[in-house]
């Protein structure tokens, strides 16, 4: 079965935490506590069904040597801890494993009194 934003959304209810929200352009966003976690690319410089995710930069440059058919970046991109990933080229391992990687990410930019709030802003 092909990776769509909805399958990766039903990977991320296993996490805690993690909610989909929708941005004020109608993309689908996923969040932990308001902080980014992955989303789909909105910029005309990605591919169509293209995932964004919140990477390390150092694990970043590993995923584009090790899968440049599955993940890769875009200048618009560059700039950010992200990698883009071609929803076609990704397993549910992968989506698995790119959004716990980003939630810990994400959850380091979020501040302590927030992470243990009952409510998390949207």
């Amino acid at each position: 079965m092909p990776i769509t934003f909805e399958t990766v959304t039903e990977i991320a209810r296993g996490f805690p935490d993690i909610e989909r929200v929708t941005k004020y352009d109608g993309s689908p966003v996923l969040k932990v506590h308001g902080s980014f976690v992955a989303g789909l690319a909105t910029d005309e410089s990605a591919e169509a069904d293209t995932l964004v995710v919140r990477v390390d930069l150092d694990e970043r440059v590993w995923l584009l040597e090790d899968a440049p058919d599955t993940y890769y970046v875009t200048e618009y991109y560059r700039k950010y801890p992200v990698v883009l990933a071609r929803l076609s080229a990704l397993t549910r391992d992968a989506v698995h494993d790119l959004l716990a990687g980003s939630r810990t990410l994400a959850l380091e930019k979020v501040p302590l009194a927030r992470r243990h709030s009952r409510t998390a802003p949207r």
